[in-house]
């Protein structure tokens, strides 16, 4: 019997601003070792998650143990097993590269031949070795975000929290600090749990956890996901869509909405129901489309709205 606890164990978690409801009855669970993505639009309450678990708030109702720990019993015990990056910048841009370091591992008290070698390290894989000397200030907004990883891993965590960690990252620089996420869970078991809305970026995590208005409303592997969603994706464009989608479900037996003024639907096998559909209604079709699954058609299917057709603030959340 495995008696390792999970990394992160959420139970019945709910958070509210005022009469706002953030997180709504929220049970999950995060293994040690794994690569987790809570993604999901702005306003979702990724943010207030994220806020919790890095212990800067306090829980209002639900239980929350972060590496065995409870949170807000033990707070103390896990800050100081857990690295966190922000999304707001954390540098002191006066200081150097090394300065940076230097001063956050002060606050862990590492020092001497430890902080040398960790500090190179992280440099070297980061990228960073030959900036070491350069104020923060002077470097890109790319190579800002990778020096605030170096400062999130440099104790060495055993969980790496990433609050949308490609902020200001160039399509080359995201896939340097992929390969750095991956090399830290394959090669030091590190527990990497990161909030995006990044669909992309979403499917390179092991798991991944959709958040609709404070709910979740999908939990899986990417690839079981997309595959939950029964088939290809259509989109029509036509004239009267609601009209049409009846149409189309009462002909073809089909489960079909109409999201942002489109029909749209999912079939096992979409080139034969295309071909299908437009012999039937060519006179009230504009333009079809097919498209194997995705995560944003997984989204749909959950809600019932495009991933960003709904504009929350999230100011708060």
């Amino acid at each position: 019997m495995n008696t390792t606890p999970s990394a992160i164990d959420i139970r019945d978690l709910t958070h509210r601003y005022g009469l706002r409801v953030a997180l709504a009855d929220l049970t999950l669970q995060i293994e040690p070792g794994e690569m987790f993505a809570i993604l999901g639009p702005n306003g979702c309450g990724k943010t207030t998650l994220f806020r919790l678990l890095s212990t800067l708030m306090r829980l209002q109702s639900g239980s929350v143990y972060v590496l065995g720990k409870q949170l807000p019993q033990q707070s103390d015990e896990v800050r100081r097993r857990i690295g966190v990056v922000f999304q707001s910048p954390s540098l002191d841009r006066k200081l150097t590269v090394g300065e940076n370091l230097r001063f956050q591992a002060a606050l862990y008290g590492i020092r001497g031949r430890a902080l040398v070698q960790r500090q190179q390290e992280l440099l070297d894989h980061l990228g960073l070795a030959d900036r070491i000397h350069e104020r923060t200030e002077h470097l890109s907004g790319g190579l800002r975000r990778r020096v605030e990883l170096a400062k999130g891993m440099l104790h060495r965590p055993s969980l790496l929290l990433l609050d949308e960690p490609s902020t200001g990252l160039d399509p080359g620089a995201r896939t340097d600090l992929w390969r750095y996420l991956e090399w830290l869970r394959d090669e030091h078991q590190v527990t990497v749990v990161l909030t995006t809305h990044l669909l992309d970026e979403a499917e390179r995590a092991d798991r991944i956890a959709i958040f609709s208005q404070g709910r979740l409303v999908a939990l899986d592997h990417p690839e079981a996901l997309k595959a939950s969603i029964g088939g290809d994706s259509i989109t029509i464009r036509g004239q009267d869509p609601a009209t049409l989608r009846q149409a189309i479900a009462d002909r073809f037996q089909v489960t079909a909405k109409v999201i942002d003024g489109h029909v749209r639907f999912e079939h096992p096998d979409g080139a034969q129901i295309l071909a299908r559909v437009m012999e039937a209604f060519s006179d009230r079709i504009q333009s079809i489309t097919l498209g194997r699954p995705s995560l944003e058609d997984v989204f749909i299917d959950k809600t019932g709205h495009r991933f960003w057709s709904h504009g929350e603030d999230d100011a708060a959340t």
